[in-house]
């Protein structure tokens, strides 16, 4: 007996159904489709009584029915443009054997959209905001040259374009240029471009799509290794870059999640791990109004949209924010061991806090306060002598802040150690996968089991 099968078909908005899919349709048993998709086809479902007709929301209650008549024949499954891009496909082959689908695909939306506004697509990025909760657009939007949007009604054009502009200020509005397709192949379709400020101020319908091209592209700089000179700060308050960079080391950042940069200063951590990750949300907490500014003005120069500004002091300001996955500690203001509490609290199983210690009782408070709230603590001390070849530099490099008797001769070219203390949080081991049993070789190896020696 020939085995029954799944044909997934895609069909795109407003042509005409092929003549393959109209045969595959009536040589099937079952029928899953929109109420868009049966409107344009009730003449030939009115010929095919024998037909079950399948709506295909709720989507669970559908393929159990559909796996139900597959049982009886083939079924046929109707969707929008390509089945496989943001579509029903990736569902399907959960669901069934994918030896028992087969996938016509027709032009996607996504394919549609560029054409009509004439824009090479092989370098964008496609989001999809189908029924899904962004909690940082900035984030996933603006660190990109180009990305396009699948949007619903609850994540319109008009209120994304107003979410970017309240997350990022007006000045972005200026660096990205919006083109927005609505009913893309019905006689009512409407296409529209402008800057995120005139898109915000239009009303849109459910059945839209969305382009955002930066206007102004990322800088050449590279994307890790930023020089001291390159970072807006005031009166050297920012973290070497030697010294940086071992933080940096010490973090060990993921692609995604979320990095607290507390005391931020200038915010040059926090920068670096913006743009060497553009899926990291970065938040930036730093009390002084001085240093929130040049952070402001770092984050446009380098377009890091990622990183978010929380204008207060630490551990009051943390109350608002995501748990993090990593805690980086500059400055404390005096409530280190606070700070630490409630990081270590919220730091995700296996995360890490790392605090850069200039001042002595620093170096000596964290690694015990890290120690206390369950963390296993590290620590590094770091010196630094900076020579340029033949010329030696001019003037001392200071790392501060200083007390009279530790202040570098003038000509001194070394740094004031800094010690970096890092914490790591336990990781969760699965309670309900067995252990296996050491054998003799391995508990020898882990001190269970004295040599024979």
């Amino acid at each position: 007996m020939k085995q029954t099968m799944v044909h997934l078909v895609g069909v795109e908005s407003s042509d005409p159904f092929s003549d393959k899919t109209i045969s595959l349709i009536r040589n099937a048993v079952a029928v899953v489709l929109s109420r868009r998709h049966r409107a344009r086809i009730d003449s030939i479902l009115d010929a095919l009584p024998a037909l079950s007709i399948i709506p295909i929301t709720p989507v669970q209650v559908a393929l159990a029915q559909a796996a139900l008549q597959l049982k009886r024949g083939d079924v046929v499954v109707l969707a929008t443009g390509d089945p496989l891009f943001f579509g029903i496909g990736r569902t399907l082959l959960h669901f069934f054997d994918p030896d028992r689908i087969l996938i016509y695909p027709a032009l996607s939306s996504m394919q549609i959209a560029f054409s009509r506004f004439k824009i090479p697509w092989d370098d964008a990025r496609f989001l999809s905001l189908h029924g899904r909760e962004i909690n940082n657009l900035a984030s996933s939007l603006l660190t990109h040259d180009k990305v396009f949007l699948f949007t619903d009604q609850r994540n319109s054009p008009d209120l994304i374009a107003q979410s970017l502009l309240t997350e990022c200020g007006q000045e972005i509005n200026s660096l990205s240029m919006v083109h927005v397709a609505e009913n893309l192949g019905m006689e009512d379709e409407q296409l529209l471009s402008g800057t995120l400020a005139e898109i915000a101020e239009q009303t849109f319908g459910p059945l839209t799509v969305m382009i955002l091209i930066k206007t102004q592209r990322s800088l050449a700089e590279p994307c890790f290794g930023l020089s001291e000179d390159e970072i807006i700060h005031s009166r050297g308050l920012i973290t070497k870059n030697e010294v940086r960079a071992a933080s940096l080391h010490g973090l060990r950042l993921p692609r995604q999640g979320v990095l607290w940069d507390l005391g931020a200063g200038s915010g040059s951590i926090g920068l670096e791990a913006a743009r060497l990750f553009p899926g990291l949300q970065v938040f930036a907490v730093e009390r002084q109004d001085e240093q929130v500014e040049n952070i402001q003005k770092n984050r446009k120069q380098f377009l890091a949209w990622n990183l978010q500004i929380v204008h207060g002091s630490a551990p009051e300001a943390l109350a608002g924010l995501p748990a993090p996955d990593r805690v980086f500690i500059g400055g404390n203001g005096g409530q280190l061991q606070a700070i630490i509490e409630q990081a270590a609290a919220r730091l995700s199983p296996g995360g890490r806090i790392v605090v850069n210690a200039v001042l002595e009782k620093t170096a000596q408070d964290a690694p015990r306060f890290l120690h206390e709230n369950g963390l296993k603590v590290s620590l590094s001390e770091i010196q630094v002598v900076r020579r340029c070849y033949p010329q030696a530099m001019d003037g001392p490099v200071s790392q501060g802040p200083w007390t009279d008797q530790e202040r570098p001769e003038k000509d001194s070219q070394t740094m004031y150690p800094i010690t970096i203390i890092i914490g790591q949080k336990a990781k969760i081991i699965d309670a309900s996968v067995p252990l296996e049993p050491w054998t003799a070789k391995e508990r020898q190896k882990n001190g269970q089991e004295k040599s024979d020696e």
